[in-house]
C-alpha cells in the first residue's frame, strides 16, 4: 500500500480554542479520503497544515512522501488546492486567469496559454474564456477555480469544500469533474459538510467533530453502525397498524416501531428485499391493505447524528487567519 498522505498525531490549537487534537489520517495513492464535519470540527486546519499554509503544534505529516514542515517546496510542487473560496481576479478573464496561473508556475508563456485552453475546454468553459470573471456564475468560477488548482498537473488534489454555495445543478456539475480527475488516478482530499458529497465521491470516510477523528471507514462500514436497513409500511387503516406490527415481527432483526398517526409500521430487517416479499405476502393473507411499503438504508445524516449527537450544521468557531483578509477562519 503506498500512501500520498499521512499524517500522525495532528494538533493545532489556537489560544484555548482546540482545532485539532492529535488527529491520524492516511489517504492510499490514487483514492479518495473524505474529511466530513461540521463548521468548527478542524476540516480546513487540517488541509492548511497539509499544503503547508500552517504548521501544526505537534504532529508529523508527509504528502507524496515529502514532509510538510522540513520540505514544503516539495510538497508543493506534487499538489493542488481548491480553497472554499473562489481564489480568481474578478478583473481578468478565465483564460486570463489560468494563463496568470501558468506563468506562476513557471511555465513559458506557449505553455502556459496552451494549458489554460486545455483547462477551458475540459471545464467547459470555452465559451466564456474571454468574458471578465465578473459575469461568471458560482458555478462557473469554482469550475474556473478548479481548473487553476490542476495548472501544475498535481499528484495529490485538496478540495476544501468545493461545492459550499453551489445550487443542486452546479453541485452535480462539479461532482462530475472530481469524479473524472478521480478516474484518472489523481489522489484526493475532499473537506465537505455534504454528507451525500462524502457518499458520492470518497472510498473512505473519516468523521471529525470539534477537532477529534470520531469514526472512520467506508460509507457501508460507517452507516453499519447505526443498524442495517429497515422497512417501511404504511398501511390504509390506522385501526390495522398493531396488527401489521406483530404480523412481520418474524421478519425483522429487532423490534418493529409503530406510528399510528401516520400509519406507520417501521421494521429493521436483514437481506431487506427478501423481507419486503415475504410481509407483502403476509399482510395480504391477513386482508391487511398496504399503502406503501419501501425499503430504507441509513444514510451518513443518520450516521453523523448518531456519532455526535447533533446534526452537521453547528455554528463555527472563529480562528485567527493569515493572509485571509479579515474573513472567518473556517475549519
Amino acid at each position: 500500500m503506498t500512501l500520498a498522505i499521512k499524517a500522525s498525531g495532528l494538533a493545532k490549537a489556537y489560544g484555548d480554542v482546540i482545532a485539532l487534537n492529535g488527529i491520524d489520517i492516511e489517504v492510499e495513492q490514487g483514492t479518495v479520503l473524505g474529511l466530513l464535519g461540521p463548521n468548527g470540527s478542524g476540516k480546513t486546519t487540517t488541509v492548511r497544515i497539509l499544503a503547508t499554509l500552517l504548521q501544526a503544534d505537534s504532529g508529523t505529516a508527509s504528502v507524496g512522501g515529502f514532509d510538510v514542515v522540513t520540505q514544503p517546496d516539495e510538497v508543493r510542487s506534487v499538489i493542488g488546492l481548491t480553497g472554499q473560496y473562489a481564489a480568481v481576479d474578478e478583473y481578468l478573464t478565465g483564460r486570463e486567469n489560468l494563463e496568470l496561473f501558468g506563468r506562476l508556475f513557471h511555465l513559458s508563456k506557449f505553455d502556459a496559454a496552451k494549458r489554460a485552453t486545455e483547462l477551458l475546454d475540459r471545464f467547459d468553459l470555452s465559451d466564456a474564456a474571454d468574458r471578465g470573471i465578473k459575469g461568471y456564475s458560482g458555478g462557473m468560477r469554482r469550475r474556473l477555480d478548479l481548473a487553476a488548482s490542476l495548472i501544475g498537473r498535481p499528484n495529490v488534489l485538496f478540495l476544501d469544500e468545493p461545492t459550499t454555495g453551489l445550487d443542486p445543478r452546479s453541485r452535480q456539475g462539479m461532482w462530475a469533474v472530481i469524479e473524472d480527475l478521480i478516474a484518472e488516478g489523481t489522489t484526493v482530499l475532499l473537506t465537505t459538510q455534504y454528507l451525500e458529497e462524502a457518499d458520492q465521491l470518497a472510498n473512505r470516510i473519516v468523521v471529525l467533530d470539534h477537532g477529534n477523528v470520531i469514526a472512520k471507514g467506508t460509507s457501508n462500514e460507517l452507516k453499519s453502525q447505526v443498524g442495517g436497513d429497515r422497512i417501511e409500511i404504511v398501511v390504509e387503516s390506522a385501526g390495522d397498524v398493531a396488527k401489521a406490527a406483530d404480523l412481520i415481527q418474524e421478519f425483522g432483526s429487532a423490534p418493529a416501531t409503530t406510528e399510528e398517526v401516520v400509519k406507520t409500521v417501521l421494521l429493521p430487517v436483514a437481506g431487506g428485499s427478501t423481507a419486503i416479499v415475504n410481509i407483502v405476502r403476509k399482510l395480504d393473507e391477513n386482508k391487511i391493505a398496504i399503502a406503501d411499503i419501501a425499503l430504507r438504508r441509513p444514510t451518513l445524516d443518520d450516521v453523523f447524528l448518531s456519532l455526535t449527537g447533533h446534526a452537521t450544521e453547528v455554528d463555527e468557531v472563529a480562528a485567527p487567519a493569515k493572509g485571509r483578509r479579515g474573513r472567518k477562519a473556517r475549519s
